[in-house]
């Protein structure tokens, strides 16, 4: 019976030394690490979804071939709840602007800004002053100006 019960020692510690073996083998080749650093987990920033602020009056340009198309996006304000006398239409001085843009003036403009990009379906926001001489009335004002990438019509191709 003794002959046994060395037997049975002799295979644990076999086993012990081949199970130690692998775990050490692992850990040197990297495989396993024992005390991991931690990872700064991703979090991700909030997308500002903006406001829609009716108590802004708002200055259309048309910047597009297409005409008609600030009357339109006028009538869309309007019916979205703005007052007639605070949404100004008119066409711009080029009819070549890439993408439909929302423009605010000051940082705290900039929820309602992204708000009334989102109303109108997915227009640019940037900050400027470049319209800040259309406002006279010296209320809080957002300018859109309306792109070619609103256009309805193909663009002119030059003959060869």
């Amino acid at each position: 019976m003794n002959g046994w019960v060395v037997l049975l020692w002799s295979f644990v510690a076999a086993l012990i030394l081949i199970i130690g073996g692998i775990f050490g083998a692992l850990v040197v080749m990297e495989r396993i690490t024992l005390f991991p650093e931690a990872v700064p987990s991703a979090t991700p920033t909030p997308e500002e979804t903006g406001v829609v602020d009716v108590t802004y009056s708002v200055m259309i340009l048309n910047a597009s071939p297409d005409a008609g198309l600030d009357e339109q996006m006028r009538d869309d304000l309007i019916n979205s709840g703005w007052a007639a006398g605070s949404v100004f239409a008119t066409d711009s001085d080029s009819q070549d602007f890439t993408t439909t843009t929302v423009y605010y003036i000051a940082d705290e403009d900039e929820l309602a800004a992204i708000g009334l990009a989102r109303l109108i379906g997915g227009a640019e926001v940037e900050q400027s002053d470049a319209y800040a001489s259309l406002n006279d009335t010296g209320a809080k004002q957002l300018t859109v100006v309306i792109g070619v990438d609103r256009t309805t019509t193909a663009p002119e191709t030059p003959a060869p």
